[in-house]
C-alpha cells in the first residue's frame, strides 16, 4: 500500500527536535510521497531544503494569506525564482484567502498576494495549492476571474454545491483528518459528490490530527486514517482508495515515474 500526503508542514517548529526521526517513521509507515508546503518566503526555502534532502519529499512555495500584508513585489519575484530553479518544486502554494480572524491581513492585501502568485503559477505552468477559509466567496471569484483550472482546494470545508462548482472548473479537492470527526457531516456530504479521480488526501500536519489523535501533533503517518474514512464513505477497499489517490497526486503535481522512484 502506498500513501501520498499531499499537504504537510514538516518545516514547522513543532518538528525541530525530531524532524529526521519523524521523516524516517513516515517512510516506514507506507507514506511513499509527501508534498512539503511553504507558507512564507522563509518556510518555502525550508520546504525546498527538506525536499532536496529526501527522495520521497517534494515542495511547493508560496505566501499564505496570513503573511499577505507584508508581501511585496520582491517577495513574489523570489518565490518565482525558487520555483523556476528548484526541480523539486511542483506547485505554488499555499496561497489564497482567509478572513477567519478579526485581525486577518487586509482584504486588499490578501487579494493582491493571491492574484500575483496565481500569475506566477500560470507563467511557470504549475498548479496552485489553495487555502480558502471564510472568504465569503472571494476565493472562488478570483479563481473564476483569472480562469484558473490547475489547482487543489486543500483542507476542503465547503459544501457539496461548492465542490461541484470546483469540479466543473477542473479543480482537485483534498481532505484532512477533519472527515474523521463526529461533527464532519458537511465535509462528508461534499466528499460523497466528488468523483474519486478528483480526490487527494492530506494531513496538513502538524495540525488537523485525525481521530483518534485529535488534539495532538499531527504528521504524515496519520494520513492513513484520512484514507480509511474516505474509503468507507466512497464504498471501496482501502488499498484501492490509497492507490487511486496516490496516482491522483502524482498526476496533479506532475511527478514522473523517473522522479518517483518508490
Amino acid at each position: 500500500m502506498r500513501l501520498f500526503d499531499t499537504h504537510s508542514h514538516l518545516d514547522d517548529e513543532q518538528f525541530d527536535n525530531d524532524r529526521e526521526e519523524i521523516i524516517k517513521k513516515i517512510w516506514e509507515n507506507d507514506v511513499k510521497t509527501v508534498m512539503e508546503v511553504g507558507s512564507s518566503l522563509e518556510t518555502s526555502l525550508k520546504a525546498v531544503n527538506i525536499a532536496n534532502s529526501h527522495d520521497f519529499i517534494y515542495a511547493s512555495v508560496g505566501i499564505h494569506p496570513e503573511f499577505a500584508e507584508n508581501a511585496d513585489d520582491e517577495d513574489f519575484q523570489k518565490i518565482k525564482t525558487i520555483a523556476e530553479t528548484e526541480p523539486k518544486v511542483k506547485a505554488i502554494g499555499e496561497i489564497g484567502i482567509d478572513y477567519y480572524y478579526d485581525d486577518s491581513a487586509p482584504r486588499e492585501s490578501q487579494l493582491n498576494c493571491f492574484q500575483n502568485q496565481i500569475l506566477i503559477a500560470k507563467e511557470l505552468d504549475l498548479p496552485i495549492i489553495v487555502h480558502d477559509r471564510q472568504s465569503k466567496g472571494d476565493t472562488l471569484k478570483v479563481l473564476k476571474d483569472m480562469n484558473v483550472t490547475k489547482g487543489v482546494i486543500h483542507c476542503f470545508s465547503g459544501s457539496a454545491e461548492t465542490a461541484k462548482i470546483l469540479i466543473n472548473m477542473g479543480f482537485m479537492i483534498s481532505f484532512t483528518g477533519v472527515i474523521t470527526f463526529k461533527n464532519a457531516k458537511r465535509a462528508i456530504e461534499a466528499l460523497k459528490v466528488i468523483p474519486i479521480e478528483r480526490l487527494m488526501i492530506e494531513t496538513d500536519s502538524p495540525y488537523m490530527a485525525p481521530e483518534p489523535f485529535r488534539g495532538r501533533r499531527n504528521d504524515s503517518r496519520y494520513v492513513k486514517y484520512v484514507a480509511e474514512k474516505m474509503a468507507e464513505v466512497k464504498g471501496i477497499e482501502l488499498e484501492q482508495l490509497c492507490e487511486i489517490t496516490y496516482q491522483n497526486g502524482l498526476k496533479f503535481f506532475n511527478i514522473t515515474k523517473e522522479e518517483n522512484i518508490q
